[in-house]
């Protein structure tokens, strides 16, 4: 008995090693990324959107309607407020994504808290809304881009998911609006409407982190020559091509589709090789957020 205990005892042990993340050069990237992005995150932050008492979405959002209203630190407002929403939605997050949050949380109060007094002397409230918006997306973008959250409306858009079946996106937005909305409270129809300006060139910018500096196309190929512009897009393109059986629903015909993935600036390439080999092909491009595997490479 105290010898199957004690084996009992050694595969607890085993199984608790096993489930323990691993700390590799990719965690050490990650977390590194973490921290620029929270830096450049609260630079846009106090050296353009404060300064030119503009609004935000999120729980950054909250935090500036007090910090004009109130003058209550956003460091301390965004800890405290994200803190609490990460205890009552932990759940709802990935066991990775919630490591990451946890690192999250704590970075962007000590940032906002380090980067404080860096305001940008000027008085030109265009340069404080486009700058401010591109700072708060890369900072944003690079988070995300990680697998990591910033907790706050990210959070509560999984929880109106869970409890009201609502898109996670459109919970989003809603939140987004509702605090955005909230600050006219505390500013003017201007400045809320530059505040929407701001938003708009942060999502773009983080799509642009996210999706990377060249964003990959799939193209679906239907043609009556799919060996010919296979070998081509091979050669001539160096891009692996599958080749996908179909069948016309009114011929009955059997076909060959041709499908690749490449990258934007191929695309225009590729539409001229199509041509030339067979102008009456059938040609669907998609857009591409994110491809995994060594096939693409």
């Amino acid at each position: 008995m105290k010898v199957r205990k004690r084996l009992n005892k050694l595969n607890l042990e085993k199984i608790k090693i096993k489930q323990m993340p691993k700390f590799t050069m990719q965690t050490l990237i990650n977390i590194l990324t973490v921290v620029v992005g929270c830096f450049i995150f609260s630079i846009g932050i106090n050296s353009f959107m404060i300064p030119g008492n503009l609004g935000e979405g999120g729980i950054i959002g909250v935090a500036l309607i007090l910090f004009y209203a109130f003058e209550l630190p956003t460091a301390i407002t965004m800890f405290l407020v994200n803190a609490v929403l990460l205890v009552l939605g932990f759940k709802y997050l990935t066991r990775f994504a919630m490591y990451y949050t946890i690192l999250t949380i704590p970075l962007i109060s000590i940032m906002l808290w380090l980067t404080e007094s860096w305001i940008v002397p000027t008085d030109q409230i265009l340069i404080q809304t486009v700058f401010g918006g591109f700072l708060v997306g890369v900072g944003i973008g690079l988070i995300l881009r990680i697998g990591a959250t910033t907790a706050g409306t990210t959070i509560l858009a999984q929880m109106a998911n869970k409890f009201f079946d609502v898109g996670v996106p459109f919970a989003l937005l809603v939140f987004d609006l509702i605090i955005v909305m909230a600050s006219l409270t505390v500013l003017t129809i201007e400045q809320v409407l530059l505040t929407v300006i701001a938003l708009y060139i942060a999502m773009k910018t983080m799509d642009f982190i996210i999706e990377g500096m060249n964003p990959k196309k799939a193209v679906t190929i239907i043609t009556e020559r799919p060996e010919t512009l296979g070998r081509m897009i091979n050669s001539d393109i160096k891009r692996g091509v599958t080749i996908m059986n179909g069948r016309g629903f009114y011929t009955k015909k059997e076909k060959d589709i041709l499908y690749v993935v490449i990258n934007r600036n191929q695309l225009t390439k590729l539409k001229r090789l199509i041509k030339r080999e067979d102008e009456n092909a059938f040609v669907v491009v998609h857009d591409v957020n994110s491809v995994l595997g060594n096939y693409f490479i």
